[in-house]
């Protein structure tokens, strides 16, 4: 069951979707704490308890809210109503610090988040987007506290902008039928089935994930896609073009037109492998010395003759398979 417990700042029940949790989880044991950047009794915590972790829920109030500019898909990247996730990725690049961001802590100054987004989206250009799902997976969390629908909602008010988020979950029911006026861009994360159930544990089948992106495009939605992060396997080759494959066979012809992709290559850490030898010790490895190296700050990355082939590879065959889609970016 999630959540096995709470951790919540006091201030947090002074807001209105803190008393909504409050209520919903009523019979879950709540613990008060001073600041949910700073749970000493977690931070205690030995690596093996990773995923036990995962089930608990964190509710404070966000502090941070300043903009970072981006030049991907999106003009800033925004601190918004929630940070970390309860599924678990073995290489999650929100892990940092295992007993700080394993768990989902939610933020519940929606109001506040919200004030700034439409005054900056109203007073910038026409095309101003903002990426509000980088710490999170917001269709998940939409599960827990309706953000996700209450956003679109509100930000259908603003004249200007755009608001764009990537997951790999399923849920989106509850948005097919909001009056989103076309502000909204969701990408949906794909890899190979088998890499998600070997890599990506608690998260949404490829099948599923398909069919979401296909019902969004069709509610109105604008619609992308991120191959991410590609894994070089024993038989990546394989295994990615029966990605593509599938894409071509399941995506609706209204997607194909409109879809625009993202290429991310995996970067790990030495803190992913320590995590994962205790957390998950029969989970795959993802470090393979032979194939990857270091970063700087304790990361690792592909070596770039690899890099480079594993590019013109999904390059060729996303043009071949999927109508020459736009690549806006690959990293």
């Amino acid at each position: 069951m999630f959540p096995d417990k709470i951790y919540y700042e006091p201030k947090s029940l002074e807001y209105e979707l803190g008393r909504f949790l409050r209520n919903k989880y009523r019979n879950i044991p709540w613990i008060e704490i001073e600041n949910h950047n700073n749970i000493e009794e977690l931070r205690t915590k030995s690596n093996e308890e990773f995923g036990k972790m995962k089930r608990h829920m964190i509710i404070g109030v966000r502090k941070t809210h300043k903009y970072v500019p981006n030049h991907k898909v999106s003009d800033f990247l925004v601190p918004y109503t929630s940070s970390g996730c309860s599924a678990s990725c073995l290489y999650c690049y929100l892990v940092c610090n295992y007993n700080k961001c394993s768990y989902l802590r939610l933020f519940v100054n929606r109001e506040q988040m919200m004030r700034k987004l439409l005054r900056t989206a109203n007073s910038g250009p026409e095309d101003l987007t903002f990426e509000i799902g980088s710490n999170s997976d917001l269709v998940l969390e939409n599960t827990i506290t309706g953000n996700l629908e209450w956003t679109i909602g509100e930000f259908s008010r603003s004249r200007k902008g755009f608001l764009t988020f990537p997951t790999k979950f399923d849920m989106v029911e509850p948005l097919l039928d909001l009056d989103h006026k076309g502000r909204i861009l969701m990408r949906m994360s794909v890899n190979p089935e088998k890499i998600i159930r070997r890599a990506e544990f608690g998260t949404s089948p490829l099948e599923n994930r398909i069919s979401a992106l296909n019902r969004m495009c069709e509610a109105g939605y604008r619609v992308g896609l991120l191959i991410a992060p590609v894994i070089f396997v024993e038989d990546w080759k394989e295994q990615y073009e029966g990605l593509i494959e599938q894409l071509a066979d399941e995506l609706t012809p209204k997607v194909k037109r409109e879809l625009f992709i993202e290429i991310i290559f995996m970067t790990y850490s030495y803190i992913h492998r320590a995590i994962n030898r205790e957390a998950f010790p029969n989970a795959m490895e993802l470090y393979d010395r032979s194939l990857m190296t270091g970063r700087g700050h304790g990361k690792y990355c592909y070596r770039n003759p690899l890099r480079e082939q594993g590019e013109l590879f999904l390059r060729d065959l996303i043009a071949m398979k999927l109508g020459n889609p736009p690549v806006l970016y690959v990293v």
